[in-house]
């Protein structure tokens, strides 16, 4: 355990440490500085989100369809599915991308009795313009540190998240 108090993180581990050691294992620290990075994360794309007028809700469902190449629709299913999303939930989100003309509802070329969701080039527009005002934002977070150190991060966090068996 270092004694040395650089951080908020450092500093809570050592009131821990001093209070009830008992609670802290070897991945504590790891856990509280993922959980800090993906506060400040998901703030800053909150904000650019903001200044474009959409809801992080409203952005992971543009972008998947961007993210999947022309035309740029999916049935409702597979989208609720890809998002981790309920389909009453893609549903409201859909209903409010429909009203503001990013989205429409299709029939299905496959099948007759199903529908589509596909971005209008409205909303192919802004899909571009949130990715990269969230991407810029993102890479601010990390300006200034080395991309060797970035790298790194990013190699031993892939093996962190590999699925356990």
């Amino acid at each position: 355990m270092s004694t040395v108090k650089d951080d908020a993180v450092d500093r809570l581990i050592a009131a821990w440490w001093q209070e009830l050691p008992e609670v802290l294992y070897p991945s504590s620290e790891l856990t509280k500085r993922v959980m800090v990075l993906a506060g400040e994360l998901n703030e800053a794309t909150r904000r650019v989100l903001r200044d474009l007028g959409l809801t992080t809700a409203e952005f992971d469902v543009i972008v998947a369809l961007r993210r999947g190449g022309a035309p740029y629709r999916q049935k409702p299913s597979d989208l609720s599915r890809s998002l981790l999303l309920s389909s009453g939930g893609t549903s409201n989100v859909t209903n409010g991308l429909v009203r503001r003309g990013l989205v429409v509802r299709e029939p299905d070329p496959d099948d007759g009795r199903g529908t589509q969701i596909r971005l209008t080039p409205e909303g192919i527009s802004l899909a571009e313009q949130a990715v990269k005002a969230s991407s810029a934002a993102h890479h601010e977070l990390w300006a200034g540190l080395p991309d060797e150190t970035v790298e790194q991060a990013a190699k031993a966090l892939r093996a962190l998240s590999r699925p356990r068996t």
